[in-house]
């Protein structure tokens, strides 16, 4: 399926700033499965498009709870059992995809108990039991406005990977 964004809707998300102009290619994207993340829209959407998606995932999983929330609602096997780490260096990211390939590594070292079902109290005990991702955690927190800067710049210089842009 061909995704297509009005042109005037583009720009007046751009002139809103870099979240804004990301998230009107990942509404698109969602738009026909009524804003969920389904196999439907996987289907239905290229490498680079499901890449975007999966860096809106992770902005909002991480930036609400750290990899950790991440990893508990079930995002661990989209982030990391794909080359999402990969994608990022390719787009330029290099530093970035460092740091989910180290999240990567401790996901996969500790999969099992990092998936499992828990209790909000259990949930709270994995900030202290895998303090490892705090660094991770940080590192996102401050460089986010560059990381989406530099996304927003990619998507930008290769727009016709994204969507059709419609005038």
């Amino acid at each position: 399926m061909e995704i297509r964004i009005k042109d005037e809707r583009l720009k007046k998300a751009a002139g809103e700033g870099m979240d804004a102009f990301l998230n009107v290619f990942v509404e698109a994207y969602l738009e026909p499965t009524g804003g969920e993340i389904t196999l439907d829209t996987f289907q239905n959407l290229n490498g680079e498009q499901i890449t975007l998606l999966a860096y809106h995932v992770l902005h909002e999983e991480v930036m609400d709870g750290g990899f950790i929330q991440l990893i508990q609602n079930g995002y661990g096997p989209f982030i990391f059992d794909n080359p999402f780490a990969k994608a990022m260096r390719l787009w330029g990211l290099k530093d970035f995809s460092n740091i989910i390939y180290k999240a990567k590594r401790v996901y996969d070292a500790h999969k099992e108990d990092l998936t499992r079902t828990r209790t909000d109290e259990e949930f709270m005990a994995m900030y202290e039991n895998y303090e490892v991702f705090d660094e991770l955690d940080d590192y996102f927190v401050t460089e986010e406005e560059g990381i989406t800067a530099q996304i927003a710049f990619y998507v930008d210089e290769h727009m016709d990977q994204f969507a059709t842009i419609e005038s």
